[in-house]
């Protein structure tokens, strides 16, 4: 067998297995894996862990708002900041405007994607289900090959209201689409934040207080009812807490189809970092808030009892400075005035090396799943995604499980000016990162061309099939 490439003598891991062997690469696909393989060209991997390209399911890339305005981080330099990270494929938002169709904006994303050198895909937002995008344009955006909708349950002017939030998921149900969904209590929300502000409390620390657990907790309960109620499957986006955890498992238990991730903040920082100093802890606000160290323990837990299966970034970058900054409404700016997200593609995974494997609560093959193989599984990428076998996209990450080093926002390649992580210590890096079999990074460096990224139609497929359960077999 003629191969073009070679990676010699690496510890392959996957979500299963770990085993030494050769991984022979012939175009864009694994070919075959063996010993002793040779071809056109080699790379040693002698000492280094061969991983499946991450698989980051939550990005937020260039993103359209509804004043106008455009998300920083450009599909560029996304792409860069994964390279670098280890992430090979990422999917990212296309936005609704309310009283707006979708296919326009949805056109304009498409093409501002184009210049993407990493591979994509896109999960549609829905924010105003009207009878019209509801009956004519979620089947033709399904029939493109974006078999995923995002629900929003909080936020002006992106929150659906129960009633909204059902005319979704019954749409989803029969169109074969996943919905997952941002599940916070709006009008909680919105109470807490007027008494907050009337009692002059409204420095970044706030923005945790404006947000405690409980509206997310309830918010997921209701989330997941009503999903049940529909009988469609759902993922539940960024649980911070292992109350929130609690009710996912217990719908589990249950048979509902429900899945959950969380994010590296929510195992590294808690909400006590909103108290820094001046307007540092605007760095850190993003939504649902970070915590505390008893949330971080049990979020470990839950992640190991397989509550919480994927572990994607959230990737939600905003300067610190600057015009569409942190600070855009001065350094002073209540906690409702700061733009909500943080970055953090570049971190995921050697972040969740470092906390994660090195500090002894997940193993190599865990750290697979959730970074790569459970999230290409769930949205129809698996197995061109997610995994080392024949037959898959030569999506390769070659890791250095010693490499011990600093977090600096230099190194990270992204467009936001700083990193919530920046002074952290880790171990374990990305030294070669190949995307289709073309390497694109290597030893910091990053070397892939704008454009050269493709976008991944999705099509049916049995994972997400509902269960064929509704209260009294009434299937509306």
């Amino acid at each position: 067998m003629e191969l073009d490439l070679v990676i010699c003598g690496g510890t392959v891991v996957t979500g299963s297995d770990m085993f030494r062997c050769d991984v022979g690469i012939r175009g864009e696909r694994i070919a075959c894996l063996g010993d002793g393989l040779r071809g056109k060209r080699q790379v040693d991997a002698e000492g280094l862990l061969v991983l499946p390209g991450g698989v980051d399911g939550h990005c937020h890339i260039e993103q359209l708002e509804p004043d106008g305005s455009i998300h920083e981080e450009t599909f560029e330099t996304a792409s860069r900041s994964g390279f670098l990270g280890g992430t090979t494929t990422a999917i990212c938002f296309a936005a609704q405007f309310k009283g707006a169709p979708i296919g326009p904006t949805l056109d304009r994303y498409r093409a501002m994607a184009a210049r993407s050198a990493m591979d994509y895909s896109f999960h549609q937002i829905i924010t105003d289900p009207t009878d019209r995008v509801i009956e004519q344009e979620l089947p033709q955006i399904v029939a493109s090959g974006i078999r995923s909708f995002k629900a929003f349950l909080t936020y002006d002017p992106l929150r659906l209201d129960d009633a909204q939030f059902l005319r979704v998921l019954a749409a989803a149900r029969k169109l074969g689409a996943l919905v997952s969904v941002h599940c916070e209590n709006y009008d909680a929300i919105a109470w807490r934040t007027e008494m907050l502000l009337a009692a002059g409390l409204s420095a970044p620390l706030y923005h945790a207080w404006s947000r405690p657990v409980v509206v997310e907790r309830e918010a997921t309960y209701r989330a997941i009812a009503l999903a049940e109620l529909v009988d469609q499957p759902i993922q539940i986006f960024h649980v911070s807490s292992p109350e929130v955890a609690a009710e996912i498992a217990r719908a589990q238990r249950r048979g509902v189809k429900v899945w959950a991730e969380t994010c590296p903040q929510y195992l590294t920082l808690d909400a006590s970092d909103m108290d820094r100093p001046g307007a540092e802890g605007a760095k850190f606000i993003c939504s649902p808030s970070p915590r505390d160290s008893l949330a971080r323990a049990g979020l470990w837990e839950d992640i190991r009892a397989g509550t919480l299966d994927i572990i994607s970034s959230d990737h939600c970058g905003y300067s610190f400075a600057g015009g569409k900054g942190k600070l855009v409404h001065g350094a002073d700016a209540p906690f409702t005035r700061i733009p909500n997200g943080i970055p953090g593609l570049a971190t995921r995974l050697p972040l969740l090396f470092t906390e994660g494997v090195v500090a002894g609560h997940i193993d190599l093959n865990a750290f697979v799943r959730l970074t790569a193989t459970n999230a290409a599984r769930l949205f129809g990428l698996y197995p061109a995604k997610g995994t080392i076998a024949p037959g898959s996209d030569a999506d390769l990450v070659l890791w250095d499980p010693a490499a011990e080093g600093v977090i600096t926002n230099a190194a990270l390649g992204h467009a936001i000016d700083y990193t919530p992580y920046e002074g952290r210590r880790t171990i374990g890096k990305a030294v070669m990162t190949f995307s289709r079999g073309e390497m694109v990074m290597e030893s910091g460096i990053v070397r892939a061309a704008s454009g050269r990224g493709r976008f991944l139609a999705r099509g049916p497929y049995g994972f997400i099939k509902p269960t064929g359960q509704t209260p009294n077999g009434f299937m509306a």
